[in-house]
Protein backbone atom coordinates (compact mmCIF):
# COMPACT_ATOMS: atom_id res chain seq x y z
CA UNK A 1 0.00 0.00 0.00
CA UNK A 2 0.77 3.28 -0.94
CA UNK A 3 1.23 5.61 1.91
CA UNK A 4 -0.73 9.28 0.48
CA UNK A 5 -1.84 11.21 4.03
CA UNK A 6 -0.67 11.08 7.67
CA UNK A 7 -2.43 12.98 10.47
CA UNK A 8 -2.75 12.61 14.41
CA UNK A 9 -3.54 9.23 14.92
CA UNK A 10 -3.83 7.66 11.82
CA UNK A 11 -2.14 6.58 8.10
CA UNK A 12 -4.32 7.30 4.96
CA UNK A 13 -2.95 4.64 2.59
CA UNK A 14 -3.50 3.82 -1.28
CA UNK A 15 -4.61 0.17 -2.60
CA UNK A 16 -5.72 -0.25 -5.95
CA UNK A 17 -8.97 1.61 -5.94
CA UNK A 18 -9.20 2.37 -2.12
CA UNK A 19 -7.90 4.65 0.44
CA UNK A 20 -7.33 2.46 3.47
CA UNK A 21 -7.46 4.66 7.07
CA UNK A 22 -5.66 3.10 9.22
CA UNK A 23 -6.39 4.20 12.70
CA UNK A 24 -3.26 3.73 15.70
CA UNK A 25 -4.37 1.32 18.30
CA UNK A 26 -5.44 3.73 21.38
CA UNK A 27 -7.62 5.25 18.39
CA UNK A 28 -11.15 4.85 20.56
CA UNK A 29 -13.46 2.06 18.58
CA UNK A 30 -16.64 4.06 18.98
CA UNK A 31 -15.22 7.05 17.43
CA UNK A 32 -14.28 5.06 14.26
CA UNK A 33 -17.36 3.77 13.57
CA UNK A 34 -19.32 6.89 14.64
CA UNK A 35 -17.08 8.23 11.74
CA UNK A 36 -18.39 5.32 9.42
CA UNK A 37 -21.42 5.88 10.48
CA UNK A 38 -21.72 9.41 9.83
CA UNK A 39 -19.73 9.47 6.48
CA UNK A 40 -22.54 6.49 5.45
CA UNK A 41 -25.45 8.66 6.30
CA UNK A 42 -24.11 11.42 4.40
CA UNK A 43 -23.46 9.03 1.67
CA UNK A 44 -26.85 8.48 1.12
CA UNK A 45 -27.86 11.90 0.52
CA UNK A 46 -26.10 11.53 -2.92
CA UNK A 47 -23.31 14.09 -2.06
CA UNK A 48 -20.23 13.48 -4.17
CA UNK A 49 -18.72 11.74 -1.25
CA UNK A 50 -15.79 8.41 -0.67
CA UNK A 51 -18.15 5.26 -0.17
CA UNK A 52 -17.48 2.92 2.52
CA UNK A 53 -16.00 0.02 1.36
CA UNK A 54 -15.48 -1.75 4.76
CA UNK A 55 -14.35 -2.16 8.15
CA UNK A 56 -11.63 -3.85 9.46
CA UNK A 57 -8.62 -4.60 11.19
CA UNK A 58 -5.07 -4.68 9.57
CA UNK A 59 -1.97 -5.81 12.20
CA UNK A 60 -4.37 -5.20 14.96
CA UNK A 61 -5.42 -2.08 13.96
CA UNK A 62 -8.62 -0.71 13.14
CA UNK A 63 -9.31 0.48 9.48
CA UNK A 64 -12.02 2.39 7.33
CA UNK A 65 -11.50 1.30 3.18
CA UNK A 66 -13.23 3.73 1.12
CA UNK A 67 -13.31 4.65 -2.12
CA UNK A 68 -9.90 6.40 -4.08
CA UNK A 69 -11.07 9.13 -5.38
CA UNK A 70 -8.09 10.24 -7.54
CA UNK A 71 -7.34 14.22 -7.61
CA UNK A 72 -6.04 16.58 -5.77
CA UNK A 73 -6.94 18.48 -2.79
CA UNK A 74 -8.27 22.39 -2.99
CA UNK A 75 -5.52 23.24 -0.64
CA UNK A 76 -2.75 21.65 -2.88
CA UNK A 77 -3.78 23.47 -5.99
CA UNK A 78 -4.28 26.67 -4.40
CA UNK A 79 -0.64 26.37 -3.05
CA UNK A 80 0.17 25.07 -6.64
CA UNK A 81 -1.98 28.54 -8.12
CA UNK A 82 -1.73 31.29 -5.68
CA UNK A 83 -3.16 33.58 -8.46
CA UNK A 84 -6.49 31.60 -8.61
CA UNK A 85 -7.14 31.78 -4.83
CA UNK A 86 -10.42 33.96 -5.12
CA UNK A 87 -11.41 31.63 -8.34
CA UNK A 88 -10.65 28.46 -5.87
CA UNK A 89 -12.76 30.20 -2.37
CA UNK A 90 -15.33 30.72 -4.54
CA UNK A 91 -15.61 26.81 -5.24
CA UNK A 92 -15.28 26.15 -1.59
CA UNK A 93 -17.93 28.20 -0.28
CA UNK A 94 -20.34 27.33 -2.97
CA UNK A 95 -19.99 23.63 -1.81
CA UNK A 96 -20.08 24.39 1.24
CA UNK A 97 -23.45 26.55 1.02
CA UNK A 98 -24.89 22.80 -0.90
CA UNK A 99 -23.64 21.39 2.07
CA UNK A 100 -25.64 23.15 3.89
CA UNK A 101 -28.78 22.92 1.85
CA UNK A 102 -29.24 19.09 3.03
CA UNK A 103 -30.35 17.51 6.08
CA UNK A 104 -29.46 14.16 7.49
CA UNK A 105 -31.85 13.74 10.54
CA UNK A 106 -30.06 10.67 11.78
CA UNK A 107 -26.92 12.24 12.40
CA UNK A 108 -25.89 14.22 16.22
CA UNK A 109 -27.36 17.61 16.89
CA UNK A 110 -24.44 20.29 16.62
CA UNK A 111 -26.26 22.25 19.93
CA UNK A 112 -25.69 18.79 21.73
CA UNK A 113 -22.20 18.33 20.83
CA UNK A 114 -21.17 21.81 21.47
CA UNK A 115 -22.57 21.46 24.85
CA UNK A 116 -20.77 18.08 25.70
CA UNK A 117 -17.42 20.10 24.56
CA UNK A 118 -17.70 22.78 26.66
CA UNK A 119 -18.49 20.60 29.99
CA UNK A 120 -15.32 18.74 29.21
CA UNK A 121 -13.26 22.15 28.69
CA UNK A 122 -11.07 23.17 31.67
CA UNK A 123 -12.86 26.58 31.25
CA UNK A 124 -13.60 28.87 33.91
CA UNK A 125 -17.10 27.72 35.60
CA UNK A 126 -18.39 31.47 35.15
CA UNK A 127 -17.03 31.43 31.31
CA UNK A 128 -18.77 27.38 30.81
CA UNK A 129 -22.01 28.69 32.32
CA UNK A 130 -21.83 31.85 29.95
CA UNK A 131 -21.25 29.62 26.92
CA UNK A 132 -23.50 27.24 27.82
CA UNK A 133 -26.32 30.31 28.45
CA UNK A 134 -25.10 31.45 24.86
CA UNK A 135 -25.43 28.43 22.97
CA UNK A 136 -28.97 27.29 24.37
CA UNK A 137 -30.47 30.84 23.22
CA UNK A 138 -28.86 30.17 19.35
CA UNK A 139 -31.38 29.44 17.07
CA UNK A 140 -31.77 25.91 16.14
CA UNK A 141 -31.75 24.59 12.62
CA UNK A 142 -31.29 20.78 10.80
CA UNK A 143 -28.31 21.97 8.10
CA UNK A 144 -25.78 19.51 7.26
CA UNK A 145 -22.92 20.57 8.72
CA UNK A 146 -19.39 19.03 7.91
CA UNK A 147 -17.82 20.37 11.03
CA UNK A 148 -13.73 20.01 9.93
CA UNK A 149 -14.92 21.93 6.65
CA UNK A 150 -11.83 23.15 5.31
CA UNK A 151 -9.73 22.87 1.73
CA UNK A 152 -7.44 19.80 2.55
CA UNK A 153 -10.69 17.78 2.84
CA UNK A 154 -11.88 18.18 -0.33
CA UNK A 155 -10.75 16.69 -3.78
CA UNK A 156 -10.95 17.73 -7.10
CA UNK A 157 -10.32 15.39 -9.90
CA UNK A 158 -9.00 16.60 -13.41
CA UNK A 159 -12.89 16.57 -14.46
CA UNK A 160 -12.84 19.66 -11.74
CA UNK A 161 -15.58 17.23 -9.68
CA UNK A 162 -15.19 17.88 -5.96
CA UNK A 163 -15.21 15.30 -3.21
CA UNK A 164 -16.10 16.28 0.36
CA UNK A 165 -13.48 13.92 2.70
CA UNK A 166 -13.43 13.23 6.21
CA UNK A 167 -17.14 13.25 8.02
CA UNK A 168 -15.70 12.27 11.33
CA UNK A 169 -17.61 15.73 13.10
CA UNK A 170 -20.30 16.12 10.53
CA UNK A 171 -23.59 16.60 12.58
CA UNK A 172 -26.83 18.46 12.07
CA UNK A 173 -27.33 21.90 13.53
CA UNK A 174 -26.85 25.97 12.45
CA UNK A 175 -24.83 26.42 9.26
CA UNK A 176 -22.89 29.65 10.82
CA UNK A 177 -21.70 27.47 13.57
CA UNK A 178 -19.81 25.40 10.69
CA UNK A 179 -19.09 28.60 9.40
CA UNK A 180 -17.34 29.87 12.19
CA UNK A 181 -15.10 26.62 12.83
CA UNK A 182 -13.82 27.20 9.08
CA UNK A 183 -13.15 30.82 9.99
CA UNK A 184 -11.14 29.47 13.08
CA UNK A 185 -9.29 26.68 10.37
CA UNK A 186 -8.05 29.46 8.56
CA UNK A 187 -6.63 32.06 11.57
CA UNK A 188 -5.27 28.75 13.30
CA UNK A 189 -3.15 27.94 10.25
CA UNK A 190 -2.09 31.97 10.42
CA UNK A 191 -4.11 32.68 7.01
CA UNK A 192 -5.98 35.82 8.21
CA UNK A 193 -6.66 37.78 4.81
CA UNK A 194 -7.89 34.25 4.08
CA UNK A 195 -10.25 34.10 6.77
CA UNK A 196 -11.44 37.40 6.21
CA UNK A 197 -12.00 36.97 2.79
CA UNK A 198 -13.57 33.44 3.07
CA UNK A 199 -16.23 34.63 5.77
CA UNK A 200 -16.94 38.09 3.97
CA UNK A 201 -17.88 35.73 0.75
CA UNK A 202 -20.04 33.10 2.54
CA UNK A 203 -22.36 35.93 4.22
CA UNK A 204 -22.14 37.58 1.28
CA UNK A 205 -23.46 34.56 -1.16
CA UNK A 206 -25.95 33.73 1.78
CA UNK A 207 -27.08 37.35 3.27
CA UNK A 208 -26.48 36.34 6.07
CA UNK A 209 -24.67 38.90 8.78
CA UNK A 210 -20.89 38.88 10.11
CA UNK A 211 -22.03 40.07 13.28
CA UNK A 212 -23.97 36.01 13.24
CA UNK A 213 -21.25 34.13 12.46
CA UNK A 214 -19.23 36.28 15.34
CA UNK A 215 -21.35 34.85 17.83
CA UNK A 216 -20.42 31.64 17.49
CA UNK A 217 -17.16 32.04 17.63
CA UNK A 218 -16.48 31.78 21.43
CA UNK A 219 -18.64 28.68 21.35
CA UNK A 220 -16.94 27.00 18.29
CA UNK A 221 -13.55 27.79 20.16
CA UNK A 222 -14.48 26.50 23.36
CA UNK A 223 -15.51 23.46 21.86
CA UNK A 224 -12.18 23.33 18.94
CA UNK A 225 -10.03 23.95 22.81
CA UNK A 226 -10.92 19.99 23.82
CA UNK A 227 -9.23 18.67 21.32
CA UNK A 228 -5.53 18.38 22.94
CA UNK A 229 -3.15 20.44 20.95
CA UNK A 230 -1.18 22.94 22.99
CA UNK A 231 -0.15 24.62 20.33
CA UNK A 232 -3.93 25.92 20.22
CA UNK A 233 -5.42 26.08 23.19
CA UNK A 234 -3.65 29.59 23.80
CA UNK A 235 -5.28 31.20 20.62
CA UNK A 236 -8.57 29.34 21.15
CA UNK A 237 -9.05 30.78 24.50
CA UNK A 238 -8.57 34.49 23.41
CA UNK A 239 -11.45 34.04 20.81
CA UNK A 240 -13.45 32.45 23.53
CA UNK A 241 -13.62 36.20 25.21
CA UNK A 242 -13.99 37.36 22.11
CA UNK A 243 -17.29 38.96 22.99
CA UNK A 244 -17.86 40.43 25.93
CA UNK A 245 -20.69 38.28 27.95
CA UNK A 246 -23.53 40.14 29.20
Amino acid sequence: MEKIAERKNKIVYRDGDRAVKVFDKEFKKSDIFNEVLNQSRVEETGLDIPAIEEVKMIDGKWAIEMTYIEGKTLQTLMNENPDKEDEYLEMFVDLQIKLHTYKVPLLNKLKDKMDRKISESDLDASIRYELHTRLAGMPKHNKLCHGDYNPSNIIVTKEGKMYVIDWSHATQGNASADVARTYLLFKLEKKDKLADKYLKLFCKKTDTAIQYVNAWLPIVAASQSVKGKPEERDFLLKWVDVVQFE
